[in-house]
């Protein structure tokens, strides 16, 4: 876990995975209990690798569509409503990981996005004011897309959101009271060193709150659950002039406080 004081620590093996069954017994407060007191150990990550802050989530809900300079630049239409679409489970992987190209890919994308990973069980919120009570924290996400899988065979979009290792995630989870308002977080992502997404969470057609809420109307969340909100602007998608990814490039990608991704792709 990351300390308040910058440092990361390890946290003791009686605690497990960081996933559903953790948030559901509110073990992040045992957690901050420790951490106050100076009794978790620190733990050296030189030449360590990182992995997802949390273990595989039981769904990944993803929005699609939700800035609208992504829609103007994609030739959409505003939605009414949030687009909804999943990502399987298994293609969660690490801050650092690899992004593997599929085969028979040649449209492979980024979206750098805000992830929400839910800590109780939303079933038919209320109303967006109920959501701040169900969300765990917050975390970097890449909601890596091929789009000829996406839109060129069929119309399901998850056949080109789901491949293998199509979901960097991390490397931090910071909860909810942490970021008291995650409408203010700046995202950014860059190809080679060549900023390509700078945007920032204001600019959501749809908010946070907003969309927790709406997904409990269709689906019941669970904890451990991660939500990814939608991408601004900068995807290759809609612009001829800026490559899709190859084999050999480097993606870096940040939102604030919530760390930095570099992800080498490679060949699936």
């Amino acid at each position: 876990m990351l300390g308040r004081d910058g440092e990361i620590r390890l946290l003791p093996d009686e605690f497990g995975d960081v996933d559903g069954n953790f948030w559901e017994l509110d073990r992040q407060d045992e957690i901050r209990h420790l951490s106050d007191r100076g009794l978790l150990a620190d733990l050296a990550v030189t030449r360590r690798r990182l992995g997802s802050p949390i273990a595989r989530p039981g769904k990944i809900v993803c929005i699609g569509l939700n800035y609208r300079d992504h829609v103007f630049e994609t030739g959409g239409v505003i939605p009414d409503e949030p687009v909804i679409f999943l990502k399987a489970s298994n293609c969660v992987v690490g801050p650092n990981d690899r992004i593997l190209i599929p085969r028979g890919s040649k449209k492979t994308d980024w979206e750098v996005e805000l992830g929400v990973v839910i800590g109780r069980r939303a079933r038919y919120l209320e109303s967006p004011d109920e959501s701040d009570s169900v969300i765990a924290g917050y975390c970097l996400s890449n909601d890596v897309s091929e789009r000829a899988f996406q839109l060129e065979h069929g119309s399901q979009w998850d056949k080109g959101k789901s491949c293998e290792s199509f979901n960097p995630l991390g490397p931090w989870l910071l909860t909810s009271d942490e970021i008291p308002d995650p409408q203010q977080l700046a995202l950014r992502l860059s190809v080679n060193g060549e900023l390509r997404q700078n945007g920032t969470t204001r600019d959501m057609i749809f908010n946070v709150h907003h969309i927790v809420w709406y997904v409990s109307q269709f689906m019941v969340l669970e904890p451990g659950d991660l939500i990814n909100t939608g991408t601004p602007a900068g995807v290759s998608l809609g612009h001829d002039d800026v490559p899709f990814l190859s084999v050999g490039d480097v993606v870096v990608s940040s939102i604030d406080r919530l760390g930095t991704q570099r992800n080498i792709v490679g060949q699936g």
